[in-house]
């Protein structure tokens, strides 16, 4: 039997355990696994491009666990009442391949992306940060300023959207926490008065285009730049000019080549691996007055931690179910005997 983990369980999960809790042992997680980076089996993801979108597989694996993520991205889809970003995924044992859990991962990709932002921060932002411009109100938008105020420190927030009413969202949503005074929301009108002061500047724009979210006079000594936003061929938020003065982190340099701001630079542009200034064997922010950017665009080993994480969680508290995914058969090379077996009578209540 495989475990399944659909919206309503993941729902249940965040109820019973908490959002910054799930996002915060997420984030270990996720460092637990780039610490073994070398263990695991790497690839970009395979992606299929159409007019209005991309839809994505993305597969790692090490000697134990495989998985995969199914993943959009299709800016236009809420003027069809739909998600821009949608998600679901397998968890298996590569000793036998069989799968071990089916889940969604549409909020599970928030989670585990705000989670790897908050991660990222941590090793490279100044230590006391607490000012965040946050570019792009949207479905990821929360979920990044919950985990860099529960895990960063972040205690003001300067927002911006083009769209005033996903900032309305954004501030409704994050009540309890302004009522509660431990999060103060300056709302902006324009980007450049969003980034004027911030410590750390977090992109989340979703549009398929070339923009040029940030320009490089916005730029101010010792930025921390968190490049969050929807990435794919064709799709960058920054001016390259940015990442021509800015020390430029990455998660797995193949893929952030094809979908990520280095689209933008030559081959021989340098960037240097998160994993290893997680693991201590290369340097991070080496002074204040630095420029440090994370050139984020999301990589299957997050996914993988996330699921690993997810399917634990949910049978310590007993959230989710068991579905038949896979045949279970007496005898395992009779496939045509479990194709053809006649189905079980219901016995009508007495």
């Amino acid at each position: 039997m495989t475990r399944y983990i659909d919206v309503h369980d993941m729902q249940a999960l965040v109820r019973q355990h908490g959002l910054a809790p799930m996002m915060s042992e997420m984030a270990h997680a996720i460092r637990e696994d780039f610490l073994r980076w070398e263990d695991f089996d790497k690839s970009p993801r395979t992606a299929n491009h159409s007019r209005d979108g991309v839809i994505e597989l993305m597969p790692v694996s090490d000697n134990a666990l495989y998985a995969f993520k199914y993943v959009n991205g299709h800016p236009k889809n809420p003027l069809q009442g739909l998600s821009t970003v949608m998600a679901f995924g397998v968890l298996a044992d590569v000793a036998t391949g069989y799968p071990e859990l089916l889940s969604e991962l549409t909020i599970t990709t928030a989670l585990r992306t705000a989670a790897t932002s908050a991660m990222a921060a941590k090793a490279l932002a100044r230590p006391e940060s607490t000012t965040m411009a946050l570019i792009g109100n949207g479905s990821q938008s929360e979920f990044q300023a919950i985990a860099f105020m529960t895990q960063v420190g972040i205690r003001t927030l300067r927002v911006f959207d083009v769209d005033p009413k996903a900032t309305d969202k954004l501030v409704a949503n994050l009540r309890p926490y302004t009522d509660a005074g431990t999060l103060d929301i300056v709302r902006c009108a324009s980007t450049r008065e969003a980034v004027r002061g911030a410590d750390i500047v977090t992109t989340v724009t979703a549009d398929k285009t070339n923009a040029t979210i940030l320009s490089a006079d916005m730029i101010e000594p010792g930025m921390y730049l968190n490049a969050v936003g929807g990435d794919c061929p064709g799709k960058t938020e920054l001016d390259a000019d940015i990442l021509n003065h800015a020390k430029v982190f990455v998660e797995y340099e193949p893929q952030t080549r094809i979908e990520g701001e280095l689209q933008q630079m030559s081959a021989g542009f340098v960037t240097y691996p998160l994993w290893k200034v997680l693991a201590g064997t290369a340097t991070g922010r080496e002074h204040a007055a630095q420029v440090t950017l994370f050139d984020s665009v999301g990589f299957a080993l997050e996914d993988l931690s996330a699921l690993r994480y997810v399917h634990a969680l949910s049978q310590r508290l007993g959230v989710g179910s068991t579905v038949h995914l896979v045949p279970n058969m007496a005898n395992p090379k009779d496939l045509f005997a479990c194709a053809t077996a006649a189905r079980p009578v219901l016995r009508k209540a007495a």
